[in-house]
């Protein structure tokens, strides 16, 4: 070797040791070493905005804050040329995908790594402070065709949630027993966000403050590669790519094999170091709301990694099979991971670039069109959800168009109008409108890890077309969302109309504003126009006393869009007048909502979310472990999350509940809580048993040890939309026609009511979309949905099916706002 040439290599290792030492660490800044302890997010934070100070590699940016104003952040990471030109690279990078217009010219990979999106998983956003260091001192080479996206915490509240009491309770030094206090978090866990809500299947629906501020940055963006660092048990070895079947249709096959390559790298990695490893098991890119699935459906290279440790692993715990694993394992081995993810992008950037724009070519897609009817409430509410995620959409030309009819499962026709929206597939974000939209999953392995259906059109309640045809259209334009009423001085009052939880909040607006309301449980016809059942009637007799009645009354339909009809008299030309038994009061309201020890955590953050952000409705959340001890007569609901409530409900805890019901008291059982009134006497509920006759006659044969998973999924539901008669006569059920689409996420089954009301139920079953077996739907005949029992003066109300069900399933929503305000909603306070 010349001399000149050892000279230069000496030069740029010195020069490479020089600027790495320049460059904090994570264990200098923070004054502990890394592993050794959990770092608050506000030492991440500010972590990463030192980093940005003292590197040129590095911009920090902030994109919203949470529920409890911690920031939301990213940092993107490349070479200082790149940096300087990254707006130009992000513009160019989103042409080739059609996102925005023009010739596109690009070389650069763009990877984004998502960390901590479960709070408790807590490991990765202490190795995104590691991946970060990595990257800009030892692997910067990488960096000059690479452009790297590191959001340190997708989280915060759900980590810090976490690291807060691992920190306070933990032993020094930490105990690695199993038993010990630190490897058992309290109720609610760290991994859900302040509501409560799992982040990892927001990504659709968007409905959390998280989602919804992530998705501006991410559709800036729409990376090559995304991947979602997660943790599992403590005694499973680490998981990456290739994913499990099933695989989505719309999946290409560059995806399928790139995911195998990227794997291929990483297992050369974890083999030299004697890490075990699995893949192409359990995580499977099918339900669209996941942090590997949505970015799969947007084009990208989508991936989750799971290492070992969850929220019981602390900073060290013996595991099952004898060892002890740090937290220092577990954040080597995400930092592994996510190097060797981005050293894949720098070696086939020029593979990336050129296959993600075909992702986006969209002409063999089955269906061109999809229209919708609704509402003008549901189209808004759809139209939220689609401006979400950049996806385009029309209003239609025509007056009828034709294709699969998603009410009648067959081809047919829609009559569309102003209520009506048009969405194509011949967009850039085509695949996604398919896989929203599409009718039916198509499953290549019924063995699943989360719901089968999800179709947009069932969730919101509307009618719905798939066109084989691009069905004519013109560019949608918005209307002003305003509707101004005026004030009636002379009169009997005011009418409203009631069909989605837009009228709910309006209704819970004006309570809370102590304005008197009836709804009305018959038809009529005032001033020549019809009322259905459930509308809203304001009249100035129950408001006599309330001096500024009609100003409040109208300010507030004005607020909430509201059209309000004048009533000039009671006098019904049709159907009861206002005075009439069955136009019944509204009180308001006093609501209890149970958590705590036994309550599944998500569905009392779902029942929260909805009280406190949609309907904006106070409630009282009451722990289980002081419920004995409460005076229910304070509240007329009491709302019972999922759950096990063994504990609460033994004989002294029924005979309360009870009692308070008989007094006129009303409980809303929802999903598993149902199952802990069977055979309690006066519930009136009873499991619905199989047909053991026709069971007797199959033969036992026994199975084999490796069919037994696959065997028993004939058992099971996983999440699956089957259709349900609907008595819409009742409360319940006010706004509803004489169907619902019901997502159906377990295979609890109970007879129907013979002492009391069957509102919602299942005669044969008919499966809509989605997985659901044999023998699971045999046992759903003759089964309740929702259901109203009476007991003294007051009701127990089963809802079987969760209709708030991670807060995307619309069309359930009213039905939840029913049973809390109009079934049996008669006791007179004074």
């Amino acid at each position: 070797m010349s001399f000149k040439r050892f000279f230069l290599i000496v030069f740029l290792f010195v020069a490479q040791v020089s600027l790495a030492q320049e460059i904090t660490s994570p264990s200098v800044f923070l004054g502990y070493e890394l592993g050794t302890q959990f770092s608050r997010h506000a030492d991440v934070v500010s972590y990463f905005s030192h980093i940005a100070s003292e590197s040129p590699l590095v911009s920090y940016h902030t994109y919203g804050k949470t529920n409890e104003r911690r920031p939301l952040t990213y940092a993107i990471i490349s070479s200082p040329e790149n940096l300087k030109n990254i707006e130009s690279i992000r513009d160019q990078h989103l042409k080739s995908a059609g996102i925005i217009e023009g010739k596109a010219t690009t070389d650069k990979a763009i990877v984004w790594l998502s960390y901590n999106v479960h709070g408790n998983e807590s490991s990765s956003t202490e190795a995104a402070m590691k991946t970060l260091y990595e990257l800009i001192t030892n692997k910067k080479e990488w960096l000059e065709n690479t452009i790297v996206i590191i959001d340190p915490c997708v989280n915060p509240d759900g980590r810090d949630r976490y690291a807060n009491w691992y920190n306070q309770v933990k032993a020094t030094p930490y105990n690695t027993s199993q038993i010990a206090a630190e490897h058992h978090e309290p109720w609610p866990g760290g991994r859900p966000n302040h509501y409560l809500f799992d982040l990892n299947r927001d990504w659709a629906w968007a409905t959390q403050i998280e989602t919804k501020e992530r998705l501006k940055i991410y559709n800036q963006w729409m990376p090559h590669i995304h991947v979602d660092f997660h943790e599992q048990g403590i005694n499973d070895p680490y998981y990456f790519a290739p994913a499990a079947e099933p695989f989505h249709e719309v999946i290409t096959p560059f995806q399928r094999e790139f995911q195998t390559e990227i794997g291929k790298n990483h297992a050369k990695y974890f083999d030299a170091e004697g890490w075990l490893y699995f893949t192409k098991e359990r995580f499977d890119l099918l339900y669209p709301s996941y942090g590997d699935t949505y970015p799969t459906f947007m084009g990208a290279i989508g991936m989750t990694y799971e290492q070992a440790g969850h929220g019981r692993a602390g900073l060290g715990i013996e595991t099952d099979e004898g060892y002890v694993l740090s937290l220092k394992d577990r954040i080597a081995h995400h930092n592994t991971s996510g190097l060797s993810t981005v050293e894949v992008a720098h070696k086939n950037a020029e593979k990336l670039t050129s296959e993600f724009p075909k992702f986006f070519q969209n002409d063999n897609l089955k269906y061109k069109s999809y229209a919708v009817n609704g509402s003008k409430d549901k189209i808004d509410a759809l139209k939220k959800l689609l401006n979400k995620h950049d996806i385009k959409y029309h209003a239609t030309k025509d007056n009828k168009v034709s294709g699969f009819n998603y009410e009648t499962r067959k081809n047919g026709t829609l009559a569309t109008g102003s209520n009506s929206l048009i969405v194509h597939t011949d967009q850039p974000k085509g695949k996604m409108v398919k896989v929203l939209f599409e009718p039916s999953t198509k499953l290549s392995d019924s063995l699943t890890y989360d719901i089968t259906a999800w179709s947009i059109p069932h969730a919101y309640g509307l009618e719905a077309i798939a066109s084989t045809k691009a069905i004519s259209t013109k560019d949608y334009t918005e209307e002003t969302d305003s509707v101004t009423n005026e004030m009636l001085p002379e009169g009997a009052g005011y009418i409203s109309k009631w069909n989605s939880v837009k009228d709910a909040a309006f209704l819970a607006e004006l309570l809370k504003n102590d304005i008197r309301v009836r709804f009305t449980e018959r038809a009529f016809k005032n001033g020549g126009k019809d009322f259905d059942r459930g509308s809203l009637v304001i009249t100035k007799s129950d408001n006599r006393n309330n001096k500024k009645f009609d100003k409040t009354v109208v300010d507030i339909a004005n607020q909430f869009n509201r059209e309000l009809h004048t009533a000039k008299t009671s006098f019904a030309e049709e159907g009861p007048d206002f005075g009439s038994p069955d136009i019944k009061l509204i009180n308001k309201q006093r609501i209890a909502v149970l958590k705590g020890d036994g309550v599944y955590s998500l569905n009392y953050g779902e029942i929260w979310y909805f009280f406190e952000q949609e309907l904006h409705y106070p409630i009282t959340s009451i722990n289980t472990d002081y419920f004995k001890t409460i005076d229910l007569s304070n509240f007329d609901v009491l709302v019972m999350p999922e759950g096990s409530y063994k504990n609460l409900l033994d004989e002294a805890g029924i005979k309360i509940i009870k009692d308070w019901i008989q007094a006129g008291g009303k409980l809303i059982a929802l999903g598993e809580a149902v199952s802990n009134f069977v055979d309690k006497e006066g519930f009136g509920i009873k499991n619905n048993e199989p047909d053991k006759a026709k069971d007797s006659t199959k033969t036992n044969n026994p199975i084999p040890y490796n069919k037994k998973e696959r065997n028993s999924i004939d058992q099971y539901i996983t999440g699956s939309i089957i259709n349900t008669k609907i008595d819409n006569s009742h409360p319940m059920a006010f706004g509803y026609a004489n169907t619902y689409s019901s997502l159906k996420t377990s295979n609890n089954s109970y007879t129907l009511l013979t002492d009391g009301f069957n509102v919602a139920y299942i005669e044969e079953p008919e499966v809509i979309s989605g997985y659901a077996g044999k023998k699971a739907l045999e046992n759903l005949k003759n089964s309740i949905v929702f259901a109203e029992h009476r007991i003294g003066s007051g009701s127990v109300i089963y809802l079987v099916d969760n209709p708030l069900y991670r807060a995307f399933w619309e069309n359930g929503k009213l039905i939840f706002v029913n049973s809390v305000f109009l079934v049996n909603n008669n006791k007179i306070r004074i």
